[in-house]
Formats: structure tokens, sequence, C-alpha cells
């Protein structure tokens, strides 16, 4: 069947379309992506505002054109940390569905992680062993360890690129104090995770983390999704000693950096490193598939 996976996320809107079959992995059949910044939408009262709403009600609309007129026979749609926390969500999502007759679920951070990982394990395989898994959204910052489909501890914690950068780093604070935040929140959580010992492979995903990866010396996406991508710690310092002095056109003419996404690498980086740091990880390996690819993957399960 042809489906289509619409991810609310807290920077973008990305609708993905897939042709799926039993026994073999879905096949991305066309993209449609726009920049929402949700995340930056959220009013002094926590509340996503009038525009944000719009816009995002503008999105869906559009990418259910899209993906009626390319054949899909379902979508499903989720939104994640943006509208999980503004206090006007429900509102958000009532509007949402007038608008659209779209349902948007909203995935609970743990939810998250977990589907995440679920992607991550079908795509290295059993012989991955014990996964590590690291993911920097916009808003939040998802681990997730096991040795199974399911892992066996899954967390999610406010450390998002885009909510640090607006909340840190725009707010005049310095990417040191920054450090020591994150250093501070991801140790509350690192217990449980490390608790059955280290990984047998430590993994990475999504567009901060892959961006990071081609700024220290990744291949491009041109290359294909096989080519196998790490990011390394003793890569990422001295790109934070870098980047903390460029401003943000400079960032967005670095390799892999997007100009939409280029102001929250200062923080992406910062978050990536303390992880990194805190997990005594040296090396993360880079996967293609995510969340999109997670919730596609449990649906296709319940089928």
């Amino acid at each position: 069947m042809r489906m289509g996976v619409l991810d609310i996320g807290s920077n973008t809107g990305h609708l993905l379309i897939v042709d799926a079959y039993r026994g073999g992995p879905p096949l991305p059949a066309y993209s449609f992506k726009e920049p929402l910044r949700l995340a930056e939408q959220l009013g002094d009262d926590n509340c996503v505002t009038d525009d944000g709403v719009a816009r995002l009600v503008k999105y869906v609309g559009e990418a259910k054109a899209e993906a009626l007129e390319r054949g899909c026979s379902s979508i499903v749609a989720f939104a994640t940390s943006a509208v999980r926390d503004a206090d006007n969500a429900d509102a958000v999502l009532a509007a949402v569905h007038t608008a659209t007759g779209v349902d948007l679920r909203v995935l609970p951070g743990e939810d998250e992680a977990r589907l995440t990982f679920l992607a991550v394990r079908r795509w290295f395989g059993w012989s991955a062993g014990r996964l590590g898994v690291f993911d920097i959204g916009g808003g939040s910052l998802e681990l997730a360890v096991g040795a199974d489909e399911e892992p066996t501890v899954a967390r999610s914690v406010p450390l998002g690129a885009g909510r640090l950068t607006r909340e840190w780093l725009a707010e005049g604070r310095g990417h040191d104090e920054l450090r020591l935040h994150a250093r501070s929140v991801i140790a509350d959580v690192a217990g449980p995770l490390l608790r059955g010992g280290h990984f047998d492979r430590a993994v990475a995903t999504s567009k901060t983390f892959r961006s990071l990866a081609r700024m220290c010396g990744a291949a491009p996406s041109s290359e294909g999704q096989y080519v196998r991508r790490v990011l390394r710690r003793a890569d990422l310092r001295p790109l934070i000693s870098e980047i903390v002095h460029l401003d943000v056109e400079e960032i967005a003419q670095l390799p892999g950096v997007s100009h939409d996404r280029a102001h929250q690498m200062v923080a992406g980086a910062v978050v990536a490193e303390a992880a990194m740091d805190l997990f005594g990880v040296d090396e993360l390996e880079i996967c293609p598939w995510a969340l999109r690819e997670g919730v596609l993957l449990e649906h296709l399960a319940h089928l």
C-alpha cells in the first residue's frame, strides 16, 4: 500500500509518503516539508500563537492534499514536543481537525524514544546487540537502550536544540552555562539507561545529529543512505569551539547545515557532546531511519 506519515515536529512539518509491503522495508516515494518552527511560536503564556496555529493548519491541509494527490490510502499523523508542551495543545489539535479533518496524535516523550528505537533496531537488525539510541529534536532529547525491539528504558528530556536556543542562548546565556545545564539534566536520567552496562552499538538519528556528523566530515547525503556515517566526540569538541564564534549566516555555509536550522546548531552540538561524554560514547553511528519510520513500522504491525 501507499501511505503517508505526517510528522509535526518542533522545527519542521514533514510528510513522508512510502510504498509499504509485507516482508520488505518501506520505500520512500515522496517528501513534502515546511519549516514551521512551532517551538519558536510559543508566546509568553506557553501557548502556540495564532500565527503558529494558522501556519500549522495551512501546512496540514496542503500535506493532506499532497497525500491524496499521490494516491495514499491512509495518513498517520502525529505531533511531538512543541504541541505536546503547549498549554493550548487541545485547542491546536481541534483547530487542525476542524479545518482539515486530520487527527493529529500527540506522542508522549517516552513513546517518541520508543518508536525511534524501533526504527533503529529494524535498520541495524539483531546483530547490533544492545543498542543505545540518541535523538536530538527541536524540543527534546530522546534516549533509549535495549537488546530487543522494545527498549528496556526510554527517556525524553527537555534538551531540544530549538528549545535551548530560545530559552538559553537567545536570552544571553553563554554556551558554557548551557553545557552545565545539559549535563545536569542528562545525568539525572543516565543511571537507568546505563544500569545494564554499556552499549554494543551507539546510534544517533534525526537532522541535528546528521548535520553535526556532516560538519565533522561524514559523507554527504548524495552518496546514499547505505554509506556508514559516524559522529566522533573527538571531532565534536573542536567543532563547538569553532561555531560558537560564528554568526548564523556563517554556520549556514558549513557542510550539512540548512539555513532554517543554522541558529540551533550550537545548542545541538553542546547537547550531543554532553550526552556522548556522560554515556562514555566515543562514536555515534548515524541511522537514516528515525521517528517517522518507527511510527510507520508500528502502524503496519497493527494492520
